[in-house]
């Protein structure tokens, strides 16, 4: 797969909790089916499925060794995803800082308007409160 059509076959692999979870395992180490399965509370076939998924996806490799099949972790399409989402993160990160810095303006102006409309608050001035009450 080339391009967003990796990337989408990535996003929908990530998708899934249990797949997830299994990369989860294989960031720390290598592994087999069986010692995948151990942790979930799913069966055999089912993480086997999983593996499938994420391998279609470029996610893992597999590989065999005499009667033993591993799992490996390819870090390379997760790196394409998260690159994908920061550029999205500082897109998002900038939109943001402009809101507060807007926000913070028509604040200050709002509170500038205040004081000359209204003249001193109470706040400002408690003793002239304190004096219309006697």
């Amino acid at each position: 797969m080339a391009g967003s059509d990796q990337l989408s076959a990535v996003f929908s692999a990530l998708a899934d909790p249990t797949r997830r979870a299994i990369l989860a395992e294989l960031a720390d180490r290598d592994a087999t089916v069986t010692e995948l399965t151990a942790p979930l509370p799913i069966s055999m076939p089912a993480v086997s499925r999983h593996l499938k998924a994420l391998e279609r996806a470029g996610l893992i490799s597999r590989t065999r060794s005499g009667k033993l099949r591993m799992s490996r972790i390819e870090a390379a399409p997760l790196r394409e995803a998260a690159e994908w989402i920061e550029r999205y993160h500082r897109f998002w990160d900038t939109s943001l800082t402009r809101l507060d810095a807007h926000l913070a303006a028509v604040q200050a102006a709002g509170r500038a308007t205040d004081r000359t409309t209204h003249g001193p608050s109470i706040s400002e001035s408690p003793g002239k409160a304190h004096d219309k009450e006697n």
